[in-house]
């Protein structure tokens, strides 16, 4: 028997809690968190690095550049479909030690390429795929330290562990324009490029944006393997975890979790460029970090209210205020009501800031719901058939609610594509943001609507 297996794990036993459940699962989670925060780091490089392609001398059109940036949200999206149901079969120790060492193929291929402004497009777009990698292992992640805490805790723990992951949106955007523009690895990894800006010729190392992450990287993935563990009660075959596709619950936190989370990544992939597009004279790199790093500290807080105030009322009023911030960054756009013809930068920013915090908030509060609806659901089904009946309901429900968390972290990545998409195709058609923008209000009513119907109004079927 391995070392590294938790035979028995009882996390609603309030004595085994108590007397090591506590430590092993907080062990657990601080080990997730930096390998989570990487993942992220890598599926948003392209998001900054597009940005300063042209310094690099690579030339493409703005049209090119977007797909670069939705294009890792896209794969990244697909694979945590497959990445939902892993965990149980393999093991939250290995896959996280596992798919962690996997970021290293996106980085280190990123160094190579972006060193020669040669490079083909074709070959681009191959790396901005694999950087799904990036984006894949959240829905693991997430699977994997819902079983280690308490329904009491659950809101808290994966609010956490999603929340500082997500701030390796903001580390990448904060990090990699620093990085890019100092000799870090110039004598082991090669030269930069040189552009002219103002009649002053300057250099850049595009490649340190992939290099720069490859020794975190290997720390993090050696971590996971020699510090995290595998609980046996949670391993469950793919037919078994299939269950969830026949749960209208799942499907209805999949939508939701569209509206928070996909608003988060693809307001992440978009926001630099759509900045660039409506701001020319703004440096988009130096304000693009803020935004996710407002959703990043804010998920947390959305579980932690949640755990107090119930996750449906939370998620509720969460998407009526972002109706209100997206009709503020209209607003302040050029041509916008508050904004002018040149538009005011520090209002869209601001509206952003609070946007992106919304959706942290909205992405802590659906992720306490969905553990809450699930064990409920399995309570039910077992009342009054004694206890050896309520103790499977506990086992069934971890296993679906954290299979359904992975699976709406797959679903709510799409968004990471689309919005950035949206916001490319409207700037073709009509030359600005705002067809987009609408869309996504008419979305955020929609998802306000269903939250109410289904978990927050009185009467509710499955009150959360």
């Amino acid at each position: 028997m391995s070392k590294y297996l938790l035979t028995k794990w009882e996390p609603e036993n309030a004595k085994f809690w108590e007397a090591s459940g506590e430590q092993i699962a907080t062990r657990n989670l601080w080990i997730s968190i930096p390998a989570l925060m990487l993942a992220f780091v890598v599926w948003s490089l392209w998001s900054v690095t597009v940005v300063n392609l042209d310094k690099g001398g690579f030339h493409f059109t703005k049209n090119e550049l977007f797909w670069l940036t939705a294009l890792p949200a896209l794969s990244g999206a697909t694979l945590r479909i497959f990445y939902s149901f892993l965990v149980p079969i393999f093991g939250g120790r290995r896959f996280t030690a596992i798919s962690t060492a996997s970021l290293l193929v996106p980085a280190i291929g990123m160094g190579f390429a972006l060193r020669d402004p040669s490079t083909s497009y074709n070959t681009l777009l191959v790396l901005a795929l694999l950087c799904g990698f990036g984006g894949a292992n959240f829905s693991s992640s997430m699977a994997n330290i819902s079983f280690f805490f308490p329904k009491a805790r659950k809101g808290f723990a994966t609010g956490l562990n999603a929340g500082i992951g997500n701030l390796g949106v903001s580390v990448v955007q904060f990090v990699t324009p620093i990085v890019i523009t100092t000799a870090v690895f110039a004598g082991l990894l090669g030269d930069g490029q040189t552009y002219v800006k103002d009649g002053v010729e300057q250099s850049i190392w595009l490649q340190n944006a992939g290099f720069v992450w490859v020794p975190l990287i290997i720390v993090s993935s050696l971590a996971a393997w020699f510090g995290m563990n595998d609980i046996a009660d949670a391993k469950a075959s793919f037919s078994e975890q299939a269950v969830i596709f026949r749960r209208a619950h799942n499907w209805i936190m999949c939508f939701l979790y569209v509206g928070t989370f996909g608003s988060f990544i693809g307001f992440s992939a978009g926001l630099a460029l759509l900045t660039k597009a409506e701001f020319p004279a703004i440096n988009p790199t130096a304000w693009a970090f803020l935004g996710p790093l407002a959703g990043a500290l804010t998920r947390p807080v959305g579980g932690w209210i949640s755990d107090k105030m119930g996750g449906a009322r939370v998620t509720l009023w969460t998407f009526v205020a972002m109706i209100a911030a997206v009709v503020g960054v209209i607003a302040f756009l050029p041509g916008g009501a508050l904004g002018g013809a040149e538009g005011s930068f520090a209002g869209f920013l601001a509206m952003f800031v609070v946007l992106f915090a919304l959706t942290g908030i909205g992405n802590g509060s659906t992720f306490r719901m969905i553990p809450v609806i699930f064990l409920t659901q399995h309570q039910r089904a077992a009342e009054g058939k004694g206890a050896p009946a309520q103790h499977s309901a506990l086992a069934e429900a971890s296993k679906e609610s954290a299979a359904v968390l992975g699976f709406a972290g797959a679903m709510g990545a799409y968004g990471g594509f689309f919005i950035p998409k949206s916001f490319g195709t409207s700037l073709d058609i009509t030359g600005s943001p705002v067809m987009a923008l609408v869309c996504f209000i008419g979305f955020y009513v929609v998802c306000a609507l269903v939250t109410w119907f289904f978990y927050a109004r009185r009467n509710a079927s499955m009150p959360c």
